[in-house]
């Protein structure tokens, strides 16, 4: 069985002059992304090595071609986050056992060597990592196998194949460029990549969907900017065949402008995670995209088997809410360097990743996300979960993005601190805590509502970073 830079560079042989990247308003063909690989290739060959290489260079079709050469060459690559500081991403390598870093710059990729000892390749594919939301960023390898078998279910599921453009806005240390990179490359379709430097831009956004993309994957900040930008003129985007909703909560207001935006899509809820890449999907028409509160989780897809597991160990076979454990045939056989817990053998022989997410199911069978079992906190005695107090409050029309933190009360215990970031002027303290006061138990209801008119942090993954605002907070009082 060929490899994922061999059938690249295959089709480079077949369909030279096809479209592989759409970069920069400009196509880069197959032929060209191969030439892109033989000159990484020669940078590779200059410097020897055989563990891990470290690639750092903001995303582009040279640092594509480069992480393609990586692969083909069989050294593992390591895709860290971009807004890592120079420490962590210090840490990060050594961890890793990268033998070489490759940089971008204005002149290129610069390759250069470290001192680290090499660390292991073998079969592994590529490093990725956790958000670090709740801790040090953990190394995910993920081998050529599990990656295979998801790249051809990815191709199967969304119809991946030439002629078949993917808009790719995630980060390349996201796992979605599985799908929406390396998954359409190896299919002869052509991925328009979202340049770093214009990922919050809502013209340059809006711009590349008039190109006329037909798979759009992306978290809910990217669905937010571009309803933000077109609400007013009702621009269609009909190219689009299938948009696919994943990473985090995708609010029901939002979901209600989807349809007139995309209108000839089918829409997809994917859940997933790092440790096991996509679990489950739903799929569901236009008509049904606020029908629910939540999104149901969906069908577990092909091979993937799932428990849910309750506080006190024993496994739910009816309705319930408990913590959620997957196995899936795409996922890691565990953190690179680090206690496993989290992985663990069921009673059934099978290994499984418990998630750490809390999920519900009803009589009839459906799972929605309920939250994280690390975001459950006490609040008075009572057990809140952050992420359904955000879940409400993102449901206001006039909320553009919601983290609510937890912070030391001498009284309480704990007290909820929510910051808002508003939409309009519209949106004020009071009218919000009525709002949540409609919907919430008193004890979930923040303590404090701010209101803010500049965008949250986030963490590499593109979700609110509740543990930067947790310490901007906490800073403030001190």
């Amino acid at each position: 069985m060929t490899g994922l830079t061999e059938d690249v560079l295959a089709l480079a042989e077949t369909q030279p002059r096809a479209g592989a990247l759409r970069w920069r308003g400009a196509d880069v063909s197959y032929a060209e992304l191969a030439g892109l690989v033989r000159q990484a290739q020669a940078e590779l060959a200059a410097q020897p090595g055989e563990g891990p290489v470290a690639v750092v260079a903001p995303k582009s079709p040279e640092t594509v071609a480069f992480v393609l050469a990586c692969v083909l060459a069989r050294r593992a690559v390591l895709l860290p986050s971009p807004d890592l500081g120079r420490t962590a991403l210090a840490e990060l390598v050594e961890r890793a056992g990268c033998e070489h870093v490759a940089e971008g710059g204005a002149s290129g990729i610069e390759l250069r060597a470290t001192e680290t000892p090499a660390g292991p390749s073998g079969d592994v594919r590529f490093l990725l990592t956790t958000s670090g939301s709740t801790g040090t960023p953990k190394i995910v390898p993920l081998a050529e196998e599990p990656t295979d078998r998801f790249m051809h279910w990815a191709v199967e599921q969304f119809g991946l194949g030439p002629g078949v453009d993917v808009l790719n806005y995630a980060p390349l240390n996201f796992d979605l460029c599985l799908l929406d990179v390396w998954a359409t490359l190896r299919a002869g379709g052509r991925a328009t990549l979202v340049e770093a430097d214009h990922a919050v831009n809502p013209r340059h956004l809006v711009e590349l969907l008039h190109a006329e993309p037909h798979v759009v994957q992306a978290v809910p900040m990217f669905f937010r900017i571009v309803a933000d930008a077109v609400r007013s003129s009702g621009t269609q985007f009909p190219s689009v065949r299938h948009v696919v909703l994943t990473g985090d909560h995708t609010p029901r207001p939002l979901r209600a402008e989807l349809p007139k935006m995309f209108p000839s899509a089918r829409f997809h809820n994917v859940y997933g995670c790092t440790e096991t890449n996509d679990s489950f999907l739903h799929s569901f028409d236009g008509h049904e995209a606020d029908a629910h509160e939540v999104l149901p989780l969906g069908r577990p897809l092909p091979g993937v088997r799932a428990r849910i597991v309750a506080d006190d160990g024993t496994e739910l076979t009816g309705a319930g809410t408990g913590e959620l454990w997957v196995s899936t045939p795409f996922q890691t056989r565990g953190y690179l360097g680090e206690d496993n817990a989290r992985f663990v053998t069921g009673p059934d022989g099978v290994p499984y990743f418990r998630s750490g997410d809390l999920v519900s199911r009803t009589e009839d069978g459906v799972l929605t996300l309920a939250g994280r079992t690390d975001f459950q906190v006490k609040v008075r005695g009572v057990r809140v979960g952050l992420e359904d107090v955000e879940r409400v409050i993102a449901e206001h029309p006039e909320t553009a993005e919601v983290g609510v933190v937890a912070l030391p009360d001498p009284q309480a215990g704990q007290r909820l601190h929510a910051v808002v970031r508003r939409r309009s002027a519209r949106l004020t303290g009071l009218g919000l805590r009525q709002h949540c006061a409609q919907r919430l138990v008193r004890a979930a209801i923040p303590s404090v509502i701010q209101i803010v008119d500049t965008a949250l942090p986030l963490t590499s993954t593109g979700k609110v970073d509740r543990k930067r605002i947790r310490k901007e907070l906490l800073a403030g009082e001190s």
